[in-house]
């Protein structure tokens, strides 16, 4: 299995980040990849860019070294009522919505409540993607989860980064798989890069896939045209 896109990355805009979108998307091109999305922090992460980085993300080019970049954003869900911390005009202009949860801005719940907040989140029709889900500070209701985000249609991240720093993740992710292949959901594999050498890097992520032997039809960044009509399922006017 290998990725065609990476659709968690982020930039030097993050500070805690380290490389540039064009030195991204060299890496992106040496790796073979046809797309990388563009996901910096959304304003309440203490070190995300202000929000004209994301008002003024026009101004970059379609394809970088020759990787199609999609212009979008790592949204903070910011209360169990699902809310995010960028505003729907915002929302409307962007290519790619990634929605997590944060500790440095969510505080940690029951389980029926972050399974609550998940469900209310689906809600929300600009979102593409339920980021990073298998930490067990947002620990919630997997079966239930799931259902919803089948039924409004959301991607489930698994998440290479997430499985190396974040407790208990790498087993979540056994938990979430399994029933994303039972209900025919599918995912997105994403590096959640901070660095532009790890673009589309996931041996932790492909090595629990292929455990459960995980259908590559439901990784749906493993095939750029199946991604572009998700993406124009949205946006149908997006030249990509």
């Amino acid at each position: 299995m290998k990725l065609q896109a990476d659709l968690h990355t982020h930039t030097i805009a993050s500070t805690h980040a380290y490389s540039t979108i064009t030195e991204n998307c060299e890496w992106a091109g040496k790796y073979g990849l046809k797309a990388i999305a563009m996901t910096d922090h959304a304003m309440k992460m203490p070190d995300s860019p202000h929000i004209w980085h994301f008002a003024n993300l026009g101004i970059i080019p379609r394809k970088i070294n020759g990787v199609t970049v999609l212009k979008g954003i790592e949204a903070n869900i910011i209360n169990t009522d699902g809310q995010l911390d960028v505003d729907d005009w915002l929302l409307r202009q962007l290519e790619w919505v990634v929605a997590s949860m944060h500790g440095e801005v969510m505080q940690t719940d029951t389980i029926e409540n972050i399974t609550k907040t998940y469900i209310k989140l689906c809600q929300n029709p600009y979102i593409d993607v339920i980021g990073h889900c298998t930490s067990d500070l947002f620990y919630f209701d997997y079966d239930k989860g799931v259902k919803a985000f089948k039924e409004y249609e959301k991607l489930i991240e698994i998440n290479e980064s997430s499985i190396i720093n974040k407790k208990g993740s790498r087993e979540n992710c056994y938990e979430i798989l399994k029933l994303c292949k039972k209900y025919e959901v599918p995912v997105v594999v994403d590096s959640d890069s901070h660095f532009c050498q790890n673009i589309g890097q996931i041996p932790n992520a492909l090595q629990i896939i292929e455990e459960l032997d995980f259908p590559e039809k439901l990784v749906i960044n493993t095939d750029w045209e199946k991604l572009r009509e998700f993406i124009f399922k949205k946006r149908k006017n997006l030249d990509i």
